[in-house]
């Protein structure tokens, strides 16, 4: 059933609202790992919390993507109390290497650019969801609706009232604030008037797990082609993750190849420094896009994750920004409901948007500006980008900026990532 138009004010009181019954405090829709984040970061935060999903929760752990996690994304996880069930599940990489084609000139970053001990992690997402999902099972603060559908929300000036179904029966719940972790076809953004900006892209991708025969060493590869970036990030028991960008009929072509001739043409792609090659799982294709909302905020509204913004693969940088984005808006709800503000207002909320806009913008454009100039075979930009390479590899403040970057360590640091 498609959500109606979502109903709100068109001015809010700066003053904390009155008691009137409320059900819960935020009410967080969608309960992927974005949207879990959320939740298990408001833990102690003396909020009470709904979070509505429109699947079991064995369901909507049991997707079959993999995601790259950034040093920033591990240590918020650190600051939630989650971090000792996620990271046994997980692998960690420690060396990456960055190419272009079949250039000899490779650029290795390595965890003494940063003086740390990983550069990152490569997590399946029914290894990390369910960790968030059990972990939020004992937070006695947030309240499960799953399965249940939303819908409608009527946003009033001293609440938000939420008509969400639920075993077959129409409940109306009552919150201070509606939080959009839905997806990037959001429904509650879309109900909501919020207008987004962007475009989907002439590439798309191809996902799938393989099983080297050689080591993958805890490397992560990130290999530039003049069809697309190609992604090699290493997983758990010696598999590895393939992210596989090119142009949409490629892409399709490959898709639609049976698993023999698929593994051939990923050896051809991948090398043989790894030996005979094994396919684990199936293959996934999706489009790539970029995508930024207009607004993140509205009075009683706010959006993380995807519903907010969608970014090019190239990097593993989209799960990072919803991760940092709940952390963010964890810590502002927090701070303004110690100072009694009220949480679902616009200058309070103003406070997130101003964070995690400019921040999430500047990396939708690096991830743009990287497939752009690597995507192509045009001479000049050939030169240009291997010249950026020699400087990422002899040059070593700029090199440790593009790292920092990468890990989600350049920007402001929440307060959770820093216990």
């Amino acid at each position: 059933m498609p959500l109606q138009e979502l109903t709100r004010p068109s001015e809010l009181p700066q003053t904390p609202a009155p008691e009137r019954g409320f059900d819960c405090d935020v009410a967080i829709v969608g309960a992927g790992i974005a949207g879990a984040t959320l939740a298990a970061a408001l833990k102690n935060s003396g909020l009470k919390v709904a979070l509505i999903e429109a699947q079991t929760q064995a369901a909507a752990a049991s997707k079959q993507q993999v995601y790259a996690v950034s040093l920033l994304s591990s240590r918020i996880f650190q600051g939630i109390g989650v971090w000792d069930r996620i990271l046994p599940k997980i692998a960690t990489f420690t060396q990456i290497r960055l190419s272009d084609a079949d250039h000899a000139g490779v650029v290795q970053f390595q965890p003494a650019d940063l003086g740390t001990d990983a550069l990152g992690y490569v997590g399946e997402h029914r290894a990390i969801l369910p960790a968030l999902q059990e972990f939020i099972n004992g937070c006695p603060n947030i309240t499960w609706l799953c399965p249940a559908e939303v819908v409608s929300v009527d946003c009033q000036p001293d609440a938000v009232e939420i008509q969400v179904k639920l075993d077959g029966e129409t409940r109306k719940l009552r919150s201070r604030l509606i939080v959009a972790a839905d997806g990037a076809r959001s429904p509650v953004r879309q109900a909501a008037g919020i207008r987004t900006r962007g475009w989907k892209y002439w590439q798309s991708c191809i996902t799938t797990r393989i099983k080297p025969e050689k080591p993958h060493n805890n490397t992560a590869y990130e290999r530039f082609w003049p069809s697309g970036p190609f992604a090699i990030l290493p997983l758990p028991d010696n598999r590895c993750n393939i992210v596989w960008t090119a142009p949409h009929e490629e892409a399709k072509a490959l898709f639609e190849l049976d698993d023999e001739q698929f593994l051939a043409e990923l050896t051809r792609r991948y090398g043989t420094q790894m030996g005979r090659l094994e396919l684990e799982g199936k293959r996934l294709m999706f489009q790539v896009q970029l995508m930024q909302s207009e607004r993140y905020v509205l009075p009683r509204l706010a959006l993380i994750g995807d519903a907010a913004h969608c970014c090019h693969p190239v990097g593993g940088q989209g799960l990072n920004l919803g991760i940092r984005d709940a952390a963010a808006l964890a810590q502002v709800l927090g701070d303004a409901h110690l100072l009694g503000q009220d949480i679902g207002s616009v200058p309070v909320l103003a406070g997130y948007e101003r964070w995690r806009k400019l921040e999430n913008l500047t990396i939708l454009g690096f991830t743009d500006f990287l497939d752009r100039l690597f995507s192509n075979s045009w001479l000049p930009l050939v030169a240009i980008r291997r010249l950026g390479l020699w400087v990422l590899r002899n040059i070593g403040p700029v090199k440790v900026f593009a790292l920092r970057l990468m890990t989600g360590m350049q920007g402001r640091t929440p307060q959770l990532a820093k216990r």
